[in-house]
């Protein structure tokens, strides 16, 4: 069983220990992250921030997105990740930060858009981390929660039960979401895909 890192150093031991070989492990997202990022609607020249970018699989679909005159940023707090980032030859894609989530070095409604694969479980607080990811994108911006496997598909993974406790479950995750200044919008759980988006309240 896989367990869930919930405090900072977990987070980043967690990840740290996994990033060198986490795109062997999980090869052939790139399709699913490319659909994802369509389906977040942002435009060119927007700028928007890959919130937790692991090894950067969402850069090079966000980049396409926004075209060259948009900002992509990819901000994780694993050092290690965005080593691998680099070494995927990712970074060419955006600017990279070295950041956490619960205080990123943005300033108030800079963004269009936010895109968090895999994030919701690692955050340490959520609704407090939610409520940063608002400050940072404008009234009306977008935030999407991505995973490339639904909830049941990433259970059976873990060899875990789904619990109604779990924060992706869709009443859970919107009454969250809707106390963290967003409004969730549309909600996916299927076995090939997990997508919440949301828009940021004003």
């Amino acid at each position: 069983m896989v367990v869930m890192p919930h405090d900072h150093t977990h987070v980043k031991e967690f990840f740290g220990a996994r990033a060198a070989d986490w795109d062997r492990r999980f090869p052939d997202d790139g399709p699913a992250y490319a659909a994802a990022v369509a389906e977040l609607g942002v435009r060119p020249g927007d700028a928007v921030l890959d919130a937790g970018c692991g090894t950067g699989r969402a850069l090079p679909p966000l980049r396409d997105a926004v075209g060259p005159g948009g900002t992509v940023l990819g901000a994780d707090l694993t050092p290690a990740m965005l080593d691998e980032v680099v070494k995927a030859g990712r970074h060419r894609n955006g600017q990279l930060l070295l950041a956490d989530v619960a205080r990123l070095p943005l300033r108030t409604g800079a963004l269009d858009a936010v895109f968090g694969a895999g994030l919701i479980a690692h955050l340490p607080r959520p609704a407090d981390n939610l409520r940063e990811l608002a400050r940072v994108v404008r009234p009306g911006g977008v935030l999407a929660l991505f995973h490339p496997v639904g909830r049941a598909a990433l259970a059976a993974r873990q060899g875990r039960q789904i619990t109604d406790d779990d924060l992706r479950a869709e009443p859970n995750l919107s009454r969250l979401l809707a106390d963290s200044g967003w409004r969730l919008t549309s909600y996916a759980d299927e076995d090939t895909r997990f997508l919440a988006l949301a828009v940021r309240q004003d």
